[in-house]
C-alpha cells in the first residue's frame, strides 16, 4: 500500500520526510484502498495497534502507542430516538487525534526523526506533542494565540515548545510552511496521509461495538481526516465481506467557517465567499482544507452530505450533551444541532462521533 503524490504520481521518496512532493508540490495519499482483514485482527497487540496489518507501516517498526483506541460507544436520547455517541474524548489526550499521532510519530521515529513541527488550532498539537513526548522527540507547536488555554496548557505540559501566532488559523499554517520549507520536519496532520489509517479505526471498533453497519454516522469535519479515514475505514470492511452497504456519512462544520458544506451545497464558484469567522467550534476553524475534493467524493460514495451549524446552537448543544452524562468541547458539541437538522432522515443505527472533551475548553 504505497504511498504516491496525487498530482505527478511519484511514491514517496525514500528518504527524509516531506508534508509535499518535492518535486511538484503535491499531495501525498495511499495509492490503494485499506486492506482490512477480519482473520488478521491481533486482539493481543493493545489499542488500535489490533488493527496493524492495515496501516501500511514496515512490520518491523515498533509502535509509540499510550493505549490509543477502544473507546466506548454510549447509547442516549436524542430528539425521541436512540443514538449512539463514540466517545472519542475518552482517548489519551482527549481527542481523536491520538488515534493519527500514534502512527505519524511511530513513522516519524522510524525515520530518526529527533524534532519535528505541527501546527494545530489545539488538539492536534497536544496529541502530537504527547506522543512525541513518548518516543523522546522534540515537538516544536505553533497554534493560534486565541486557541483554548487549556490546550495551550496541555501542550506545554508535554514538554513542547509551542509558537503562538497572530491572526487566523490559515496564518498559522502559513508560519509553520516557512519553518517546514528551512528544513524543520513538518508532521503535518492534514497533509500527511499516514494518520488517515488510525482514523479509520474508528469505523473498525464502531462495527465490533454494534455487531453491524451502523446505518448513518454523524462527525464534525475541519480538515475532514476523520471523516475520510471513517468512509476509507467502511469501505475497507465493505470489500473485505464484514458488511454490504455503507452508512450515510454527515459532516458537520460551523457555519461561520465551513467550506466543505459551501463547496458541497454551492460548488467551487461559492468558495470565495467562505470566511474563517469567529467561532466556538475552534477545532474545524479550517478555511482551507487540503483534501477537500477526495472528502466530497467519500461523501457522495456514501450518500452523506455535509450540514452547518449555526453559533447560537453550539452551546446548547454542549448543555444537552452533558445532561446526558457527555462531556464535549464546543467543536463537537455542534453535532446536537446537526442531530436536529438531519434525524427524520437518517437509517438506524445511527452513531454520533464526539471527538475532543470539554476539560480541553473554558470560556475566554
Amino acid at each position: 500500500m504505497p504511498v504516491i503524490c496525487t498530482n505527478c504520481k511519484r511514491p514517496y521518496p525514500e528518504d527524509g520526510t516531506p508534508y509535499k512532493c518535492p518535486k511538484c508540490g503535491g499531495l501525498f495519499d495511499w495509492d490503494s484502498s485499506l486492506a482490512f482483514d477480519p482473520a488478521r485482527v491481533d486482539d493481543s497487540q493493545p489499542g488500535i495497534w489490533r488493527y496493524r496489518h492495515t496501516f501500511g507501516l514496515p512490520p518491523t517498526l515498533p509502535p509509540v502507542s499510550l493505549g490509543e483506541g477502544n473507546t466506548p460507544l454510549v447509547w442516549a436520547e436524542a430528539f425521541g430516538r436512540q443514538v449512539a455517541f463514540k466517545c472519542e474524548y475518552r482517548n489519551p489526550t482527549g481527542s481523536f487525534k491520538d488515534r493519527g499521532s500514534t502512527l505519524i510519530v511511530s513513522w516519524l521515529k522510524h525515520k530518526q526523526t529527533r524534532r519535528a513541527v505541527e501546527d494545530s488550532s489545539g488538539n492536534a498539537g497536544a496529541s502530537f506533542a504527547a506522543y512525541a513526548a513518548r518516543a523522546g522527540m522534540q515537538a516544536e507547536i505553533y497554534i493560534p494565540v486565541t486557541a483554548s488555554g487549556p490546550k495551550r496548557q496541555q501542550i506545554e505540559a508535554f514538554g513542547a515548545r509551542l509558537h503562538p501566532v497572530d491572526g487566523s488559523r490559515a496564518d498559522v499554517t502559513s508560519a509553520i510552511r516557512k519553518a517546514a520549507d528551512g528544513g524543520l520536519p513538518y508532521a503535518s496532520h492534514a497533509s500527511l496521509p499516514f494518520n488517515l489509517p488510525g482514523y479509520a479505526t474508528a469505523a473498525y471498533e464502531i462495527v465490533e461495538q454494534l455487531g453491524a453497519f451502523p446505518g448513518s454516522v454523524i462527525v464534525p469535519a475541519g480538515q475532514g481526516g476523520l471523516l475520510l479515514g471513517l468512509a476509507r475505514g467502511f469501505d475497507a470492511m465493505r470489500r473485505a465481506g464484514v458488511g454490504q452497504s455503507l452508512p450515510v456519512i454527515i459532516g458537520v462544520q460551523a457555519r461561520a467557517c465551513a467550506p466543505l458544506w459551501t463547496l458541497a451545497k454551492m460548488g467551487m464558484a461559492a468558495m470565495q465567499f467562505v470566511t474563517e469567522g469567529q467561532t466556538l467550534a475552534e477545532g474545524v476553524r479550517v478555511r482551507f482544507p487540503v483534501r477537500g475534493d477526495v472528502i466530497l467524493q467519500a461523501l457522495l460514495d456514501c450518500r452523506g452530505g455535509m450540514l452547518a451549524v449555526d453559533e447560537e446552537h453550539i452551546l446548547r448543544g454542549r448543555d444537552e450533551l452533558a445532561r446526558r452524562g457527555l462531556y464535549v468541547e464546543p467543536t463537537s458539541a455542534i453535532v446536537w444541532n446537526a442531530l436536529e437538522q438531519a434525524l427524520p432522515d437518517l437509517p438506524d443505527p445511527l452513531v454520533v462521533v464526539l471527538t475532543g472533551s470539554g476539560y480541553k475548553f473554558h470560556a475566554q
